[in-house]
């Protein structure tokens, strides 16, 4: 077929299309039909875009045939819908028995992929704002020039700037491969600002030679095209993956400091080396999957308030347990730092093997709540999930809390009077025994808190804290041992420094490149970011 006679072609079944369009449920043209039953490929597939432009239930209807395999043609041309034993024609909208000398039509996987777009798309005319937008981004996923008809239609109806962005976009990825050069052209420069990486292949493969040395696209003003919109692409990409590695290093360093901070007040200002610290991680997370399930059981209703209760609840729980650790145990150890976390590893087994006696050992689901359930798109393709953007916000006001109770309270006062001067504490009257009891639980309770935010990034087991312990206690030392905030810088560092070099190191090598750093530090800084003060010195 010449280039002249398909250009009258389509130019023709356009306007049969635009008279067939006029009633939404008049017959289709036959014009319109026939390319079904026939042998030329790319016809067929024109022929499913412009009948899905139609966006009436006749079209639909020979689009479901088709995709069903219910679909014949006489031997005179007629496209018939097999119905049981009736035969529908979608050209005159009569209804009769199954001819005997039909034959079906064939459908390959091209024209299977080209009908599955096309009966997405049909639901770009949806009255649901919502169904439109996922029908045009499914349609940019495998944008097809046959595709365009459909477009073109959905876009004289579109009213929404978001849903026609993204058919604009379908139709410029659509008229890359188009046979008109200014067409390819302006289609190159309208995905100017595209954030699709899957693009790249595309526009690489205009711009470069075949093997016999010629180029693939052959108008040299198209290819500088592809390539400037290449340049484009992956610059955007590079600020997307900075932005990402950035947003994922704050998350981890969110939940690093969440874990560490406890650490940092049962270590940092008690001296003592609790290696069951992680279990109170793992205890505030169970703490929050009972909450869940008492929710569930009890209040289905207000289930997603579950986690505001299990907040408070995962404090005193860890708390009271740090508290008769504390009395029961740690009192009896202080200035005997190897005595100490040769105990507290023995209580973690104890924890973890309890809680495995009572929830099992496999780990347990605790649920987003709708509120903390799914996330937004920035840049084009970078998705921020609520949870962990809400997870961030909430590490930094309990790091607030912490500091607010140490400097503003009755409490924190007699705590840095013990820290800075024990034996003085005790001679005007300050109950060091009872400071310690209250200091050690509130790390606890701390560290609970940190569970809270772990179980809303995963699955909830009796291992969770083993995973936290050795990064707490790195975190807290780099930070200096006491100060709260070394303790938020080293978190949130280590945390961009981790997700910056996965991608180089992969991860074991990171986790390990950054324990050499930490102790390169400690040897030439030992008191860490941030002097250390407090019962160590003395």
């Amino acid at each position: 077929m010449t280039r002249l006679s398909r250009i009258l072609m389509h130019a023709w079944l356009a306007g049969l299309l635009c008279l067939a369009s006029f009633g939404a449920h008049a017959a289709i043209d036959r014009a319109l039909l026939t390319p079904l039953g026939g042998d030329d490929p790319d016809a067929r597939i024109e022929a499913v875009g412009l009948i899905a432009a139609l966006a009436n239930a006749d079209a639909r209807k020979v689009l479901d045939a088709l995709n069903n395999e219910t679909l014949v043609v006489t031997p005179a041309g007629d496209v018939l819908v097999i119905d049981g034993g009736d035969a529908w024609n979608p050209a005159t909208g009569e209804t009769a028995p199954v001819p005997d000398d039909v034959e079906d039509v064939s459908v390959n996987n091209r024209l299977r992929g080209v009908l599955q777009g096309a009966l997405s798309g049909m639901r770009l005319f949806s009255d649901q704002r919502d169904e439109r937008l996922s029908a045009a981004r499914a349609m940019l996923r495998n944008a097809d020039p046959a595709q365009l008809p459909l477009v073109e239609k959905a876009l004289a109806h579109e009213d929404d700037a978001e849903v026609t962005a993204v058919l604009n976009q379908v139709r410029a990825i659509a008229n890359l491969g188009a046979e008109d050069a200014q067409t390819r052209k302006a289609a190159l420069i309208a995905l100017r600002d595209t954030s699709d990486a899957s693009l790249l292949a595309t526009f690489r493969q205009m711009t470069e030679k075949n093997a016999d040395g010629s180029y693939a696209e052959p108008d040299a003003g198209v290819r500088a095209e592809a390539a400037k919109t290449m340049a484009a692409l992956q610059n955007h990409l590079r600020m997307t993956d900075f932005a990402g590695k950035v947003f994922y290093g704050l998350s981890l360093g969110s939940v690093l400091l969440l874990a560490a901070l406890g650490l940092a007040i049962t270590f940092g200002l008690m001296g003592i080396i609790n290696m069951a610290h992680g279990e109170m991680l793992m205890i505030g997370a169970y703490t929050t999957y009972v909450c869940q399930l008492i929710f569930r059981k009890y209040f289905p209703d207000a289930i997603d308030g579950y986690l505001l209760v299990a907040l408070p609840a995962a404090f005193v729980v860890t708390a009271a347990v740090g508290i008769v650790i504390e009395r029961l145990v740690i009192r009896w150890l202080y200035g005997r730092p190897l005595e100490t976390l040769l105990c507290t590893w023995g209580i973690s087994l104890m924890l973890m093997q309890t809680v495995r006696s009572i929830f099992g050992a496999q780990n347990v689901e605790v649920s987003n709540p709708a509120w903390m359930s799914g996330g937004f798109t920035v840049l084009g393709s970078l998705s921020l999930s609520w949870n962990r953007i809400v997870i961030i916000v909430f590490s930094l006001l309990v790091v607030l809390a912490v500091w607010l109770i140490l400097n503003k309270t009755r409490l924190g006062l007699f705590v840095r009077a013990v820290t800075q001067n024990r034996r003085m504490a005790d001679c005007v009257g300050v109950s060091t025994g009872r400071i310690d009891m209250m200091t050690f639980g509130l790390g606890c309770g701390i560290a609970g808190l940190g569970g809270v935010a772990l179980s809303q990034l995963g699955n909830v087991g009796p291992d969770l804290g083993q995973a936290y312990i050795v990064d707490s206690f790195m975190v807290v030392v780099l930070g200096g041992v006491g100060q709260l905030a070394g303790t938020v810088i080293a978190a949130f560092g280590l945390g961009e420094v981790n997700k910056f070099l996965e991608p180089v190191a992969g991860a074991v090598l990171a986790k390990i490149a950054i324990l050499v750093f930490i102790i390169v530090f400690i040897q030439k800084r030992p008191q860490g970011l941030f002097a250390l003060k407090g019962r160590s010195v003395e």
